[in-house]
């Protein structure tokens, strides 16, 4: 028992130290010249995480997809999730496309009836990127049927295989489009980690004394 809480310990100040990493990796990200789509060097993704992007690129119709379940303000609908192109980069495979949040919209009275967002066909580029966006799967994750469709969760490998087309494991959140940005990075900070990390501690020492404690009373 005391070996598994102090594990639990080590764990959370590890966990510490590589949040401290990244956000010293944000906060560079942030001062450095925003680069355009074509830009990215997709070969080194981590690298690229907190990154600003600019520049137009252009929507790949048809594909729209409705990230289920976002809530603003109290309120249930979704996310529009859409797959874009450096402008003028069609004939450049090499270069994968990238999948945009273009912001939240309310949900229809009905749970059949799928909002209809109007996507622009270009986009001049405004927001942060992030890398492997995963997310909790509950059942089916892209629903068939025309465009837009509902999707539970943001994964490259499932939307890739639909659209056929390199896709690079990211999405960039678009401040500026016709939809409400809510974006917000959920990041516990190092203090609130090595905090756990000495509560855990703490119990492995109780846990330890109390069996000494036992022990001797055991032995006399």
């Amino acid at each position: 028992m005391t070996a598994a809480l102090c594990k639990l310990a080590l764990w959370q100040w590890q966990r510490a130290a590589e949040k401290e990493a990244w956000l010293e990796q944000m906060a560079v990200a942030r001062q450095v010249a925003p680069l355009t789509l074509a830009q990215l060097d997709w070969r080194s993704p981590e690298a690229l995480d907190g990154k600003s992007l600019r520049g137009q690129v252009q929507w790949v119709s048809p594909y729209v997809w409705l990230l289920d379940n976002q809530i603003v303000a109290g309120e249930i609908g979704y996310d529009v999730i859409i797959p874009v192109r450096a402008s003028g980069d069609a004939a450049l495979p090499q270069h994968p496309l990238l999948l945009v949040n273009l912001g939240w919209l309310p949900a229809s009275a009905s749970r059949e009836q799928l909002p209809q967002p109007v996507i622009p066909q270009t986009l001049m580029l405004d927001g942060l990127l992030r890398i492997r966006p995963g997310g909790i799967l509950l059942g089916q994750n892209i629903e068939a049927g025309p465009y837009p469709n509902r999707l539970q969760s943001v994964r490259a490998d499932a939307i890739r295989q639909v659209i056929g087309l390199p896709l690079a494991d990211a999405v960039f959140y678009q401040q500026h489009s016709p939809f409400i940005y809510h974006y917000q990075q959920n990041v516990m900070p190092p203090e609130k980690h090595r905090a756990y990390a000495l509560q855990w501690l703490g119990l492995a020492l109780v846990v330890l004394v109390g069996g000494l404690v036992l022990t001797r009373r055991s032995s006399s």
